[in-house]
Formats: structure tokens, C-alpha cells, sequence
């Protein structure tokens, strides 16, 4: 692994060194790295969970929120999580060189395209140590290298494991380089790769609003954002009240601090009354803070529910905290979904056809679900092994970022003498 006491632009340039021996190497080497890497993290977990143990201890004694506390903490069965994400990317069909078109011309010239590696990918990420390895495996199958900037919080947990994998990785074939990580420390570092327009060819950052911000103001790389999820549920008049329940309390419950958890509930009016007392007594239950419109209100039935501001609508908690409002109608959701959704993951429970294909239709979202969990947006749930994150955005790549999402494609042009006239 490059040594950070290089400057980033020298850990750039050498990252993209690497990269041009990584988009051709074989399918078989790079799954034997990735192999390498995995059987790697089993070996160390000792000396992973003690470098974790660091940054959580630190955390906490500054006060770090319960949901970043929980991003930040490995323990022996999310270290195995990973290596098997690691064997489950390197399962994968290999996306570089699929034939995406074939076309001959009336003159005879072959026109063929194909994928290719990116180049350099950088991924900077925030208080997050799994995202190291899932990051540095997909960019390794899809013949990326990769720079690597997670934050100060977890730069003992992203050291140990940049350095595992990096040392796996090139000791079954991938090049020095191909896995690099810079220290995490400082705002100029990162904005100095924000520049590296000569040797990175993708940033993705993975992280709150100020991330995007500070990435926004200086980037002249390109950046894909894995951006922030304000998810709702909505449950039509038609919905099968349990299943909603049992959806409603997943998609909330059992993982808050992620950005695939929802965080407002939307009701339509002519089932609040049945449905409404049960549902906020369970998510209460499990202890949910519940902030809820005046029709919500009416049917808190002596439950803790304190009047929603405007802010809650537009909030992602990443916590144990929901909104809740009364619709009228299934346009009505549609709509506060558009005013105030930030096109992640937007999920309708209903037994009519016709209203799930409205939504389906009208949500103008990455990834939206019909009587499901808005808990599935995940690469490893979508089969793709493993994320970086989960693009809000429409170019190239949207929802979950996996292999494919880290290439682009070129045109092969085969002639026989070919000129134009």
C-alpha cells in the first residue's frame, strides 16, 4: 500500500500508474486477490477489532451520536460480513470487456463497445470502516484502482484495513498502488484530491450535506454523490394494515443509522384511524421518537407524539426518529415525496395494482419498492455483492454502485482499409 507520507497528488499519480496494469489484468488474478483479501480480514481480526476499539473509545469521549457510533463499530461479525461481500464481488461475472453492442456497416466496418475500468477511483467516506474493503473490492474486480479518504473518527479501523487488503491484493499479482489511502486529517487534503483532474477519474463521497458541499465548492474531477436518504412509507387506502405495520417498523427500526431507513411515514386518511394507534404504539414501543402532523395527533391515542415543525419534513434523522403525516389521497403522498424527498428510496404498501403502478411511475426516486422495505436498497441485497454507496443521481450510475456503475465503455473499430470519402 502507498504510504501517506507521500503528497496526495504523488499517491494520485502512482494510483494511476497502477490502474493501467489493473484494466488489463485477468479475470482469474483479480479474484484470486480479492480471495487474498478476504482470507486476510479472517486472519486479522484481532488486530482490526483493536484499532476499531481506538476510534470508538475516542469517539464517544467527544460525543459522537448513538447512529455514528454504530456506523463506526466492527466487531467479529461484521469483519466476517465483509470477507464474505469480498468473495461475494469476486463471484461476480468480470464487467470488464462484456460486449454491451455489435454492429456492422453496410462498407464492412465492425463497430463493437465494450466496458472498461474507470481508471482511479476515489471514494471519500465518513465514520464508516466497512466501506474500506467494499469499495477496494469493487473497484479491484472492476479494474479500478482506488484512493481511499474516510474521516478522522475511524482512521486507526480504515488504516489497518487499507493496509490488510493492500498487502493481500499485491501479494497475488495487483500492483503497488492499486489501493492507496490518504490520512483522513485535514480539509486541504481533501481538497487537493477534489483537484487531481490528472489522475482521478471518479470521486464518490459518502457522507452528510457538509461532505457534498465541501466537495461541490472545489471538485474539477467528477463526482458521482452517494447522497443522503429522506425515505418515506406510504400506506394507501388499500394497504394490508399488518404488512404495513411490520414494514413501517422495519424500514425505521432495524437499522436507523443508515441512509436506506425510512424517516417519515405517510398515511392515507381513510386508514389512519385503524391503522394509525397500532402502528405508532409499536414504533413507540421499540423507541421511536414520534413527531407527527395534527391528523396524527388525532389519532395518537395518549401516545408520546409531539407536533412536526416544517424541518421534519426535510430531515434525515439517521435515527430513532420519524415523521408522520395524514394524506388525502395517493397524489397527495406522491407529492409531499416530490416537495420533500431526496430521491433515494420511497416505498407504497397497497393491495391495488393500479395505485403501485402510479407510484412506481409518478416517485421520481433510485430505487422504489412496492410492499417492501425501504431496507433493500443495498448492493449486496441487489446482488451485486457489495456498494460504495447509493447514487441520488441520474447520470451514469443510480441506486446502488457496484462493478458495472465503476465502468464506463469504448467504441473498438475494426476496418480492412477502411477511409472516408
Amino acid at each position: 500500500m502507498a504510504i501517506a507520507t507521500e503528497s496526495v497528488g504523488e499517491l494520485c499519480a502512482g494510483a494511476k500508474r497502477a490502474a493501467r496494469t489493473l484494466a488489463t489484468l485477468d479475470a482469474s488474478v483479480k479474484n484470486a486477490a480479492l480471495e487474498a483479501v478476504a482470507r486476510a480480514l479472517e486472519a486479522s481480526v484481532d488486530e482490526i477489532l483493536d484499532a476499531n476499539a481506538l476510534d470508538v473509545a475516542a469517539a464517544r469521549d467527544v460525543g459522537i451520536s448513538a447512529a455514528l457510533i454504530d456506523r463506526l463499530t466492527l466487531d467479529r461479525r461484521r469483519i466476517e460480513a465483509m470477507a464474505a461481500g469480498v468473495r461475494e464481488v469476486a463471484a461476480l461475472a468480470d464487467p470488464v470487456g462484456e460486449l454491451l453492442e455489435e454492429l456492422r456497416r453496410p462498407d464492412g466496418l465492425t463497430i463493437r463497445k465494450v466496458r472498461v475500468p474507470l481508471g482511479v477511483v476515489a471514494v471519500v467516506y465518513e465514520a464508516r470502516p466497512n466501506v474500506t474493503i467494499d469499495a477496494a473490492a469493487l473497484c479491484l474486480k472492476s479494474g479500478n484502482a482506488i484512493v481511499l479518504r474516510g474521516s478522522s473518527s475511524a482512521a486507526r479501523s480504515n488504516s489497518v484495513l487499507a493496509a490488510i487488503a493492500a498487502r493481500a491484493a499485491e501479494s497475488a499479482g495487483v500492483p503497488r498502488g492499486a489501493i492507496t489511502i490518504l490520512s483522513g486529517g485535514h480539509r486541504d487534503e481533501l481538497v487537493e484530491l477534489a483537484t487531481q483532474s490528472r489522475h482521478v477519474d471518479l470521486i464518490i463521497p459518502r457522507g452528510g450535506e457538509g461532505l457534498k458541499a465541501a466537495l461541490a465548492s472545489h471538485a474539477t474531477v467528477p463526482v458521482i454523490y452517494a447522497a443522503s436518504g429522506n425515505c418515506h412509507v406510504y400506506v394507501d387506502a388499500a394497504a394490508d394494515l399488518e404488512q404495513a405495520r411490520a414494514i413501517v417498523l422495519n424500514a425505521k427500526v432495524q437499522r436507523p443509522g443508515v441512509c436506506n431507513a425510512a424517516e417519515t411515514l405517510l398515511v392515507h386518511r381513510e386508514v389512519a384511524a385503524d391503522f394509525l394507534p397500532d402502528a405508532l404504539a409499536t414504533l413507540s414501543e421499540a423507541g421511536v421518537e414520534l413527531r407527527g402532523d395534527e391528523g396524527t395527533l388525532e389519532h395518537a391515542a395518549g401516545l408520546p407524539v409531539t407536533l412536526a415543525s416544517a424541518a421534519d419534513w426535510d430531515t434525515e434523522y439517521l435515527a430513532l426518529t420519524l415523521a408522520v403525516a395524514v394524506v388525502d389521497s395517493l397524489e397527495a403522498a406522491i407529492e409531499h415525496i416530490a416537495a420533500h424527498g431526496s430521491g433515494h428510496s420511497e416505498a407504497i404498501v397497497t393491495r391495488d395494482a393500479a395505485a403501485a403502478r402510479r407510484f412506481e411511475l409518478d416517485v421520481d426516486a433510485a430505487c422504489v419498492y412496492v410492499n417492501a422495505s425501504t431496507r433493500f436498497t443495498d448492493g449486496a441485497e441487489f446482488g451485486m455483492g457489495a456498494e460504495i454507496g447509493n447514487s441520488t443521481q441520474k447520470l451514469h450510475a443510480r441506486g446502488p454502485i457496484g462493478v458495472r456503475e465503476l465502468c464506463t465503455f469504448k467504441y473498438l473499430v475494426e476496418g480492412d482499409g477502411h477511409v472516408r470519402s
